[in-house]
């Protein structure tokens, strides 16, 4: 190889380089210049995604707040009652803001009435209780059902779109002209895939925290009860 060729290569070698630098920026896509492709159909995809992440991270603490409960309460509301100090029982569970110390509060206070009158009264705050936890879970049920149903509703249309302007076109078809339909199609599916399918974990992950709660709840107010049904 003589000199000349040395300084040819040389000499491509920089152009190379640059081409091969400069050709993703060309095929990179931002993930914000994909998602408005989609067109309005988006939006509400884009809300009911908001409104899934609003109500997992609210009630997943709220549930965990209420699970966090003294496993030695009943011992001291125990204490308290065969002391027969029963304001200082209902005290005791008022400092202990949970489902499960306010339906022994309940329960407590209902004390000196027939044991089903006392059971009733535990059973009608459980499921106050319940329900309170419970909140927002059939909105997040619905997101999970509905996001994926919205995405295909957005790939109807956008394959609509790319019919009818394939018959416009007549016989001078372009790829570019069938984009637009294309783009939304696909990606209002996969848009509404991701929601729904996180919304779906997030439903199933918080419905789990509650029945571990309800186990609670329904723990305490058996052995209360066992505690009233001891002879005295």
């Amino acid at each position: 190889m003589n000199m000349f060729n040395i300084l040819m290569i040389q000499t491509d070698l920089p152009q190379e380089l640059e081409a091969i630098a400069t050709e993703p920026e060309g095929i990179s896509t931002k993930f914000i210049d994909l998602a408005m492709k989609g067109g309005w159909i988006m939006i509400p995809i884009l809300f009911l995604s908001v409104v899934a992440v609003y109500i997992f991270f609210d009630r997943y603490f709220a549930i965990k707040k209420a699970g966090r409960f003294d496993s030695s309460l009943l011992e001291k509301v125990k204490v308290y009652i065969t002391s027969g100090k029963i304001d200082s029982a209902v005290a005791l569970c008022r400092s202990n803001p949970n489902p499960a110390s306010r339906m022994l509060e309940k329960g407590i206070s209902r004390i000196g009435r027939p044991l089903t009158d006392v059971n009733a009264a535990i059973e009608n705050v459980g499921n106050l209780e319940i329900s309170k936890l419970e909140k927002g879970l059939p909105v997040l049920a619905s997101v999970a059902g509905g996001a994926p149903m919205i995405g295909f509703l957005g790939t109807v249309m956008g394959m609509i779109q790319a019919f009818y302007d394939m018959s416009n076109a007549g016989n001078n078809i372009d790829v570019t002209l069938l984009s637009t339909g294309i783009y939304q199609a696909m990606v209002t599916t996969v848009a509404g895939l991701i929601v729904g399918i996180i919304a779906y974990f997030a439903y199933n992950i918080l419905v789990s925290n509650v029945e571990k709660v309800v186990f609670k709840m329904e723990a305490t107010t058996s052995e209360f009860m066992d505690l009233l049904n001891e002879p005295a």
